[in-house]
């Protein structure tokens, strides 16, 4: 059964990123998004469930933001008026919707990165 799940790692702290929205949107031909889900990260910087799952889970581009400016400004000393980052926005194809696409986010106030994890 294919899914999309992630997870968020804040790298400057060397801690799960806790408590970050996360919100999922497919792009339908157009490149309109259409919402899917919102949810926020655990304890553990993971979701409680897959993003999307089962036949909800289509073939087409996708995009994940990550409210990384809120979570930074809730740190201490890590906050300010205008953060470099704010929203996270990653944009992703899902080419087999039987697969599972596990799209995590490293990030720190300045700077972030992903891949297709497992």
């Amino acid at each position: 059964m294919g899914k999309i799940t992630t997870h968020v790692l804040d790298t400057s702290r060397g801690l799960p990123g806790r408590g970050i929205a996360v919100a999922l949107y497919r792009l339908d031909q157009a490149g309109q998004r259409q919402a899917m889900t919102t949810t926020h990260t655990n304890q553990d910087g993971r979701c409680d469930a897959p993003l999307l799952e089962g036949a909800a889970l289509t073939v087409a581009a996708y995009e994940l933001d990550f409210e990384i400016g809120r979570y930074y400004a809730a740190q201490n000393g890590h906050g300010s008026a205008m953060p470099f980052l704010d929203r996270v926005t990653l944009r992703f194809g899902v080419g087999d919707a039987a697969a599972h696409y596990h799209v995590p986010l490293l990030v720190t106030p300045w700077s972030y990165a992903t891949y297709r994890g497992s």
